[in-house]
């Protein structure tokens, strides 16, 4: 038997968990067991946004019940595949369960792809499983701040490309909502690498502005009832909390200086992310989807020059953050339910990473 965390896709507060025994293998697949992923806001917003870009595809549920996706490791203990063999750790897409059965593809030394047809509709970036043994990017002693930061620091690496490509709209300001978010830390501090010249501001919670300020990814940091004190300069926002009236109030503060608009993530929900809240001041806020940005910057820079341009920036990175928040390792999928439940209702502590060991 193996078992898995289902989620109610309408009311994703309520989850479930569901046994059902292991299928026989089919020719060339592999089964992987599920040794630790992280759960994180990223995952919510996969929730959030699973009916507008597929993330409930990945790993199908039932009815109104569906799977979120998790970045995390996994061990392969059954093998019909010549090229992977029992006992291989690889790194990839998960699903909150114990197992999940994959049909490698593209294999490679260093991954492979899941060529299962369900799957194939959706952004092969996260069909890709990365095989330990030959992965660059593996660090023993960094799986944990891999699972947490890792997804979420490649997105904040591809704002800050793709705002940098376009000048950044002619802005000198970089505004960003849940600052405490680990996507928005991570964009602030490439940002403060890549483009030292823009001024980045961090909008909180009233009782997070002393755990962001202490990171030390912003210059300025301010909680959202300081909105209106947003300095009138050229900006773009980079919203990664997905709440209609914050979005409001900094279109709302910022007016025509507010140059570029961009949706990332949902932190907030409940607080309206997608809906039509009508007219904003400005422009019409965009949303980011991190895969469609990560094929120009590949363009721009090559494969290996993008691969060694990320890999640089997660070190400085992960070196900063990694400080600033304490791994806590949970057992079970008790308790990755639980933990999910507490992310989704804007009652995790950010500065608490949260590992899940089923």
């Amino acid at each position: 038997m193996s078992r898995t965390v289902q989620v109610k896709r309408n009311a994703i507060t309520e989850t479930r968990i569901v046994a059902a025994p292991l299928a026989p293998l089919g020719d060339g697949e592999v089964r992987l067991k599920v040794e630790s992923f992280s759960v994180t806001a990223n995952n919510v917003t996969y929730a959030v946004a699973g009916d507008a870009f597929g993330y409930w595809n990945f790993f199908p549920g039932e009815g109104d019940w569906g799977v979120v996706p998790m970045w995390g490791h996994a061990t392969v203990v059954e093998s019909r595949h010549p090229d992977l063999a029992v006992g291989e750790r690889v790194y990839g897409y998960l699903p909150m369960a114990e197992h999940l059965d994959v049909l490698p593809g593209q294999v490679s030394a260093g991954g492979f792809t899941d060529m299962a047809a369900h799957r194939q509709p959706m952004s092969p970036i996260y069909n890709q499983y990365s095989r330990l043994a030959a992965d660059p990017e593996h660090d023993p002693a960094r799986e944990a701040e891999r699972m947490i930061f890792g997804p979420l620091f490649k997105t904040g690496f591809l704002i800050e490309s793709f705002m940098r490509r376009e000048g950044w709209f002619g802005a000198g300001v970089l505004i960003c909502t849940s600052a405490s978010s680990k996507t928005a830390m991570a964009t602030a501090s490439v940002a403060r690498d890549k483009s030292p010249g823009v001024k980045r501001i961090g909008l909180t919670s009233a009782g997070n502005v002393e755990f962001v300020r202490a990171g030390g990814f912003y210059d300025e940091v301010l909680a959202y009832d300081q909105i209106g004190e947003l300095p009138p300069a050229p900006a773009v926002l980079a919203d990664f909390a997905g709440n209609a009236g914050v979005i409001h109030a900094v279109h709302t503060a910022m007016g025509d200086q507010l140059k570029y608009s961009c949706t990332v993530g949902a932190t907030h929900v409940g607080a309206g992310f997608g809906q039509d809240n009508g007219p904003l001041p400005g422009p019409a806020p965009v949303l980011f989807f991190a895969p469609h940005h990560a094929v120009a910057a590949i363009q721009e820079l090559g494969p290996k020059g993008f691969g060694e341009a990320v890999a640089a920036s997660w070190v400085r990175f992960v070196g900063e953050a990694g400080g600033a928040v304490k791994v806590d390792e949970r057992h079970g999928l008790e308790a990755a339910a639980a933990a999910f439940v507490a992310t989704a209702a804007g009652k995790a502590d950010p500065a608490i990473g949260i590992v899940i060991r089923p």
